[in-house]
This record gives structure tokens, C-alpha cells and sequence, in this order.
């Protein structure tokens, strides 16, 4: 189930979309450096106004190559970066990992899957639609959120576009991820 990075992105701003870059820097317990979302404590603005002391579990996004192919071929232009995500991956299922799953991203950094990341109005921003291609139902009537997963940084390091990905599950029970 080893895949590979396709793109890094990171903005400083929070902005929604990120930028690509030819590097990023993970930094262990922070997320990506120079990143508006890095932070021990969380970073996403709606939920710093919340409870700004909650752990920060939105530390890194990532999100499949697979997903935007789908939505492109759903006549979404969609690129790496575009959705908000740092990292994007192609060859690994990130919906289907449990949580705590560990991602060895390239030489160096290590990421531990906290839960999914919940869809939000601001992909409509983007493309009118997107948010809403962004969910499916499954045979029960159960919601599909399909806008990749969050992590926390365990090893931090360089990761770069080309990267190889090794997954790690952790021991079962394996439990399925839920909105982080």
C-alpha cells in the first residue's frame, strides 16, 4: 500500500488555497513550516475562536491525486495545492487508513493520521459545485467525505515531490476515521 508525493504546497496566509513548492519542511509537533495552520495548539481560525488551547490535529492535509482526477474528469479544474492541501499523494488509499496509521514521507518526516477533513463552503469559493462533489453516500445512506485526511508531525525532515510514501497501520482494532 506504498504510494507516492506528487506535490507539496504551504501558504503562510490563510488563505485557502497553497502554493506549490519544490520543498517543505515538516516540523515534529508543529505541521509545515512557514504554514498558517502550524501550531501545537490549532491554527484553522474557526476553531481558534472556538477553543483556541485544543491540540492542534489539522496539523498537515493531504489528499489524493486520485480525487482530483475524479473531479477533473467531473469538469472540476482542480490542481495540487488548490483545495488547501500541503501534501498530495497518488497510490495510497488515505480514505481507507485508520486512525493512527503512520505515513513515512520521503528520507526523513513521519505523519500520523488524525481523522478526515470535513468539506467546507469554502471549496464552492473556488468552483461552484466543488464542496458537493466533494461528498458521496455509501450503499447504507452513510456520508463519504472525500477531501482527504489530517495528520500530526511525529519525525519531522524535508518532504519533496517525487518522495516515496510507506505506510505503517497500527495495530488492530483499527478504528475508521472520523472529521477531525
Amino acid at each position: 500500500m506504498d504510494g507516492t508525493i506528487t506535490a507539496v504546497s504551504r501558504s503562510a496566509a490563510h488563505a485557502f488555497s497553497k502554493e506549490n513548492e519544490a520543498t517543505i519542511r515538516l516540523l515534529e509537533g508543529l505541521g509545515v513550516e512557514g504554514d498558517a495552520h502550524l501550531g501545537a495548539t490549532v491554527q484553522h481560525r474557526s476553531r481558534v475562536a472556538r477553543e483556541p488551547d485544543q491540540p492542534n490535529y489539522r496539523q498537515v492535509h493531504l489528499i489524493h491525486a486520485e480525487l482530483h482526477q475524479e473531479l477533473r474528469d467531473a469538469g472540476f479544474a482542480v490542481e495540487a495545492g488548490q483545495m488547501g492541501e500541503n501534501i498530495t499523494t497518488r497510490g495510497i488509499d488515505l480514505l481507507g487508513l485508520p486512525t493512527g496509521a503512520r505515513l513515512r514521507l520521503g528520507a526523513e518526516a513521519t505523519v500520523e493520521i488524525t481523522g478526515l477533513r470535513n468539506p467546507c463552503a469554502q471549496l464552492d469559493g473556488l468552483h461552484p459545485g466543488l464542496m458537493a462533489a466533494t461528498l458521496d453516500r455509501d450503499a447504507n445512506g452513510a456520508l463519504i467525505r472525500k477531501a482527504g485526511v489530517m495528520a500530526v508531525v511525529l519525525a519531522g525532515g524535508l518532504v519533496h515531490a517525487g518522495d516515496p510514501i510507506e505506510v505503517e497501520l497500527p495495530p488492530p482494532p483499527h478504528r475508521s476515521l472520523e472529521p477531525v
